[in-house]
């Protein structure tokens, strides 16, 4: 039976870190003591240091050697479950897409173990649940979390071979990727390259594409009386000319400023305003009779195919937002490969001024977000008001900030099967992009670090050095609070709490604290977890939706504002959430 003692150790575990939570929104909100400049610098040290040492010290101090495997076992088995269900819903279901599959995986099994878990879970079951979250926080760092970026990097491969092509994709038999092509997550401008090898398949190389817009402005500098050829920058497959994007910092699909317009006045040897969207002509090569060589047939010239989805160049204005001082950023306190205005390598989580609202494809207006929630919603394609499908790849509903299907469907309105190269070419591709990822992320170090210290110390019964334990205590003594003081001031800047809807939302809340305990009860009793054990594994899966997973969704832009909705309101609402579920399993 829950005692008043009882439930007052656990509001004093966790009661603290929505003080430094609410004086974060406070001095943002109301007070205005810090700019969206100095909370981007308070978040980068958050992300570089604070978390990280965090991490470490948890994972160092943990015996690696009396983990509880049932309780592991229960944990993994909730995740693989959901996985399984998520992909063969993804395959069989006309309503499912691989975006709505990774949001409900990170909705649904990804809690905020390390900075809410373990003061939680100690403050109710006592110092051995503190263990056990810190082997979860172990396993979703080396595990779970790389498992994330593995499918966000193949959405965002498939997306790319998809665009680029989309008639042979089945002949490509290798992927190079230049060292300086950080991610495929569609904010680096990037170009490809193929060339045929003597067996007639594709050898495609990425790189990013500022070789060759320099290129195109070093002619433009020449004047259109310079002699230079102002054509479209060929590739090594027989004139097929291969387009780069514009470089973009907005959390945004892949987007250009060219328009058709510019191009023909740079033909012309006029000034040009920007550089043009990739286009892939693989599939339209016809023969040169003169040059006795394969060249690319295009209407009129350029343009490409009318429709190029959410690569296609979009004009609209730009709107200043009603959140925080326009123009800056404030980044979420998990590092991040993207680059930002204010501070390289964050992830961008607020935008305001001409950040936030720039379209770029398929970014929505602060005003879409009074719209989401109103209609039905729906995992699939929508149509437009005059009830003709959109064409090419199409937005899914449900407050979606998902880039597009990856099935795209063509003038019939028919979905369009696409080839895809051979999986062993996919993996390796991949592989590449998120072993990538994963050494510039300081939390990758942290654990790995961590954990192999921690194999040595309880071996062997090493003591870390005094100067050592200091110097690392004086930083990850100050990461929890300070984490908690991160995610008020993210909540500061937020233009909306609830960003997705009042239904998108409720959904979300219910796949978060409804589906996730009741996997993880199932999978409990399946290993045979009993008692005590058993109400630890429900109670962490009802925890707070997970940060990680919220700052992966922002960088990939596959529903950022409902994970986004997921972190700030499911913080609000996880202690009166948890405390029930700690209740109801102790009667």
């Amino acid at each position: 039976m829950i005692t008043l003692l009882d439930l007052y150790h656990v509001l004093t575990a966790v009661v603290p870190l929505y003080v430094a939570m609410i004086l974060a929104y406070g001095s943002v909100k109301w007070w205005k003591i810090f700019s969206p400049d100095q909370c981007s610098g308070i978040n980068r040290f958050v992300a570089l240091f604070a978390v990280p040492l965090l991490s470490f010290h948890f994972i160092s101090t943990n015996n690696p050697y009396k983990m509880n495997y049932k309780f592991i076992a229960a944990d993994s088995l909730q995740k693989t479950i959901v996985l399984i269900v998520l992909a063969i819903w993804s395959r069989f279901s006309s309503r499912g897409s691989l975006e709505w599959s990774i949001t409900l995986f990170s909705l649904s099994t990804l809690p905020n173990t390390l900075v809410m878990g373990i003061p939680l879970l100690k403050g109710m079951y006592g110092d051995s649940s503190g263990t056990l979250m810190v082997q979860i926080v172990v396993l979703q760092c080396i595990i779970w979390y790389t498992l994330m970026l593995f499918l966000f990097e193949y959405r965002g491969a498939r997306l790319l071979i998809v665009e680029q092509f989309p008639d042979t994709a089945g002949s490509i038999i290798s992927f190079k990727v230049d060292s300086d092509v950080l991610s495929l997550d569609g904010k680096e401008p990037l170009q490809t390259e193929a060339e045929v090898g003597e067996d007639g398949k594709l050898h495609v190389t990425v790189r990013k594409s500022t070789s060759s817009r320099s290129e195109i402005f070093s002619r433009r500098s020449h004047g259109p009386n310079s002699g230079v050829s102002l054509t479209p920058r060929p590739s090594n497959l027989t004139n097929a000319e291969i387009y780069s994007l514009q470089s973009s910092r907005n959390p945004t699909p892949r987007g250009s400023s060219f328009n058709h317009s510019d191009f023909y006045s740079m033909v012309n040897g006029r000034n040009i305003s920007g550089v043009s969207p990739r286009q892939s002509n693989f599939g339209n090569l016809g023969y040169d009779e003169e040059g006795g060589g394969n060249v690319s047939r295009t209407n009129n010239g350029y343009p490409g195919p009318p429709n190029n989805g959410i690569f296609s160049p979009v004009t609209g204005s730009k709107k200043k937002g009603n959140g925080g001082d326009g123009g800056k950023d404030l980044h979420m306190f998990v590092w991040s490969s993207s680059a930002s205005p204010v501070s390289e390598g964050g992830i961008h989580v607020f935008r305001g001024g001409d950040y936030g609202n720039e379209l770029g494809g398929v970014a929505s207006h602060h005003k879409d977000y009074d719209e989401f929630g109103h209609d039905e919603f729906s995992f699939r394609n929508r149509t437009v008001t005059d009830g003709v499908d959109k064409e090419g790849p199409v937005l899914s509903k449900l407050g979606s900030s998902s880039t597009t299907e990856l099935h795209p469907k063509n003038s019939e309105g028919e979905s369009r099967p696409t080839s895809m190269p051979p999986t062993s070419v996919m993996t390796r591709l991949i592989l590449i992009m998120v072993w990538r990822k994963l050494i510039r992320n300081p939390n990758t170090y942290s654990s790995l670090i961590g954990l192999t210290w921690s194999l040595i110390s309880f071996r062997w019964n090493v003591v870390m050095p005094a100067i050592v334990a200091g110097s690392i205590s004086i930083l990850s003594n100050a990461g929890l609070g300070m984490a908690m003081f991160s995610l008020g001031l993210f909540m500061a800047l937020q233009p909306r709490i609830i960003a997705c809807g009042n239904s998108v939302a409720s959904f979300a809340m219910a796949v978060r604290f409804l589906t996730g305990p009741a996997v993880m009860a199932v999978a409990s009793i399946v290993v045979g977890l009993r008692g005590v054990l058993l109400h630890i594994a429900i109670v962490q899966a009802a925890l707070p939706q997970g940060i990680v997973p919220f700052v992966f969704a922002k960088e990939y832009n596959v529903h950022p504002d409902i994970l986004s909705t997921g972190v700030i309101f499911g913080m609000l609402i996880a202690l009166p959430i948890t405390l029930v579920y700690y209740i109801l399993l102790g009667l």
